[in-house]
């Protein structure tokens, strides 16, 4: 018995009949007994680099894990302040949002989720490779400087601020307020009845059919130039040597972007994709709430999402338990896109978050 445990890393002698360790063996014994008095000298030695992680590691103690409590509400009923007196109801309030009495609320809320998050997906996510290839194609520093801070720019510009120069450019025409000048140009090269409807009314902000439009496009705005920062560093890595062995076979500069730049941050595409995918159902509240303030809005039916209805929802005890079984159930199913998306990536190309 003995035999079958240890000749694995032991050396058994016929001879003598004895076990004896190989050098190699006991190099990694003794590492292993040493291994916590070496990681002790090292954070010793390095103590001004780990003093700097005592900030983010309270901030994720006190804002990630420790709310992680209040979930327990998810399977309480909701009426009582306190969650430890509040009785277990299992997944009665699953039930409730899912097929019971809140069921169309969240129903609607979850399909704009997703709807708002896979347009600004298919249509964000492309553009910060595309500015990427563009700045790399710029061969004057001076100029390639002032055009990233130029689009890097919207990122450090307040949601209030975006979502109000929204709200003045498309406003609508009426007698208190003056029509935004994107909305007054779209109306005069535009036959179409419901954009002059929807300016001439409440603003396209609120209308039914343009928010959508009008909310992806300034996320796009506002994120696409900071999220190049990723893709343009990848780009810059790739060594010249490729680019001169494409010239040499006499591949011009698409030839190029699609036969060289491409394949090599193909990796950094991947994973920066599992990335988005995994916040893909992450919509905030904040700009939504600034675009859509009440449900008395025409805009309500499609701005309406799971954090916002959570929000709303939320705002007595009787119903807070829902609002956070819907922000349960919308995390559970956006960390099933990330395995999923990761599971398929790496099966696909090699290339995986994890």
């Amino acid at each position: 018995m003995f035999k079958l445990k240890c000749d694995d890393f032991l050396i058994y002698d016929e001879a003598t009949g004895t076990y004896s360790m190989s050098p190699e063996q006991q190099v990694r014994d003794q590492t292993e007994r040493n291994r916590w008095k070496s990681t002790g000298f090292t954070i010793l030695k390095d103590w001004r680099l780990y003093l700097m992680l005592v900030p983010m590691i309270l901030v994720y103690l006190l804002w990630k894990y420790l709310p992680m409590t209040e979930l327990l509400a998810a399977f309480r009923f909701g009426n009582f302040q306190d969650v430890s007196d509040r009785p277990w109801v299992g997944f009665n309030n699953f039930k409730v949002i899912f097929v019971g009495a809140e069921a169309t609320t969240f129903w609607m809320a979850f399909r704009n989720t997703f709807v708002i998050a896979f347009y600004g997906l298919l249509f964000g996510f492309p553009l910060p490779i595309i500015l990427a290839l563009f700045f790399n194609e710029v061969r004057s520093n001076v100029v390639r400087s002032i055009m990233q801070v130029c689009v890097y720019l919207p990122k450090f510009i307040s949601t209030v601020i975006v979502t109000s120069l929204a709200l003045a450019l498309f406003a609508s025409d009426t007698a208190s307020t003056s029509p935004g000048i994107l909305s007054k140009l779209l109306d005069k090269i535009s036959s179409s009845s419901h954009l002059h409807d929807a300016v001439n009314k409440n603003g396209l902000v609120y209308s039914l059919e343009y928010f959508r439009s009008i909310y992806i496009i300034t996320d796009i705005w506002e994120h696409a130039g900071y999220d190049s920062i990723v893709f343009f560093a990848a780009v810059i890595a790739v060594s010249p040597t490729s680019y001169e062995a494409a010239q040499i076979d006499g591949a011009g500069k698409m030839a190029q972007m699609r036969y060289v730049v491409i394949p090599s941050i193909l990796s950094t595409v991947v994973i920066m994709l599992i990335m988005k995918i995994g916040g893909l159902l992450s919509v905030g509240y904040e700009k939504l709430y600034l675009l859509c303030p009440d449900d008395s809005l025409d805009n309500y039916q499609v701005a309406e999402v799971v954090s916002t209805w959570s929000n709303r929802i939320g705002g007595s005890y009787t119903s807070r338990a829902y609002g956070i079984a819907g922000e349960m159930t919308n995390n559970l199913i956006g960390m099933i896109l990330v395995i999923g998306s990761n599971t398929i990536a790496r099966k696909a190309s090699d290339v995986s978050l994890y």
